[in-house]
């Protein structure tokens, strides 16, 4: 069976994470800790890095940042994982859900203004596929609303929108280092922030509410609880196998984007003959080929697609049952505008195998697969 997903290996992870060990710091904030957060920095020109634990708790430290009160309102799409919404909600926010665009599955950037009410607070742009959201729209009704606008760049690292990296466009961006993301440190992420003024509190939430970043930097004599917080550092241990990955980022990033290729040349007939949808990039959007999808033309062709793979030895996949629908959505929002296209694209969207390492022997065979259902 082909995978769906195998987590990447560059194959120096275990000499950095033993190094790690042999430096006596497995606890968060080490050096390999600094060396991501100067990477990530410099390669994506970001203000201000900081590791964490995950995707999630970078989302969270995000809302927790944008002083949300009951009642405040956020605006995202219901096409997300459940993470985007769980953050805002535990920050005390109401959820308000917006429709999606078919072509990238993104926020539909033109029905963002009218789901706006004296309540809302922030924007939250989840890049679908590491393809950008249409962020200079996004951005310019943020600044006439004065709102903050997070974006959940968990798909999107080393993605671009009009040369500039996804998570340093908004107030704050969030990346994921999952074993199913294009880099991993098996569960991880990074809060990424563009305005220097939130710098020291970021520090403060990310240190359990203390000053002890300052401390190590000698900027105070002694460090002692100041705010609230939690702890949102990751282990030095997967810092540091991180790291041997983000040496290697555009091998990576070029591997995927074979894969990726591949699978459009090879599927743009189908297109063409109106079997299928592919993805679509918008003009000034770099994607880093997170996932390849399709999509069929409904719920019941989908599940016999999916079990066609299967028979042939390869799993896909899909995702998500859109949010506003979900229990937990019921309960914490509501949904802004019309349904049209969050839950009939969902049903029809189907992931292929795209990893790092994957074989050109498994490409073609899931290639041969996917092919051989319309014969």
């Amino acid at each position: 069976m082909i995978s769906f997903n195998v987590p990447p290996l560059v194959g120096t992870e275990l000499d950095y994470v033993k190094k790690a060990i042999e430096n006596h710091k497995i606890c968060g904030d080490g050096p390999f800790t600094k060396e991501c957060n100067a990477w990530l920095a410099n390669r994506f020109g970001a203000q201000k890095v900081l590791l964490t634990t995950s995707g999630t708790t970078a989302l969270e430290m995000a809302a927790l940042m944008c002083d949300l009160e009951p009642g405040d309102e956020v605006i995202l799409p219901s096409f997300t994982f459940s993470s985007t919404a769980t953050a805002f909600v535990l920050a005390g926010a109401k959820l308000v859900f917006v429709d999606v665009r078919p072509d990238t599955m993104n926020i539909d950037e033109t029905k963002i203004e009218a789901a706006i009410t004296d309540k809302t607070k922030v924007i939250c742009a989840m890049h679908y596929a590491g393809v950008a959201c249409e962020m200079d729209t996004i951005m310019d009704i943020a600044r006439r609303h004065g709102l903050k606008v997070v974006e959940d760049a968990a798909q999107g690292v080393m993605s671009t929108y009009k040369g500039k990296a996804l998570g340093t466009i908004g107030d704050f961006g969030c990346f994921s280092f999952h074993e199913t993301k294009n880099y991993s440190m098996g569960e991880g992420g990074a809060l990424l922030i563009r305005d220097p003024e939130y710098n020291e509190r970021a520090e403060i939430l990310r240190e359990k509410g203390t000053n002890r970043a300052k401390f190590f930097r000698g900027q105070v004599d002694k460090y002692t609880w100041v705010d609230y917080g939690s702890s949102y550092l990751p282990s030095e241990m997967n810092a540091a196998y991180l790291y041997a990955q983000l040496l290697e980022a555009d091998r990576i990033n070029n591997d995927r984007l074979a894969s990726w290729n591949a699978y459009y040349e090879a599927f743009a007939p189908l297109e063409q003959a109106g079997k299928v949808e592919l993805p679509a990039l918008p003009e000034g959007c770099v994607h880093n080929a997170h996932m390849f999808w399709l999509k069929l033309h409904d719920l019941e062709e989908r599940t016999a697609f999916i079990q066609h793979l299967k028979d042939n030895g390869v799993l896909a996949v899909f995702h998500y049952i859109p949010l506003h629908s979900a229990p937990a959505g019921l309960k914490f929002g509501v949904f802004s505008g019309e349904d049209v296209y969050t839950t009939r694209e969902s049903e029809r969207l189907v992931r292929l195998p795209l990893y790092y390492g994957l074989t050109e022997e498994d490409r073609n065979t899931v290639i041969r697969s996917v092919l051989s259902f319309w014969k």
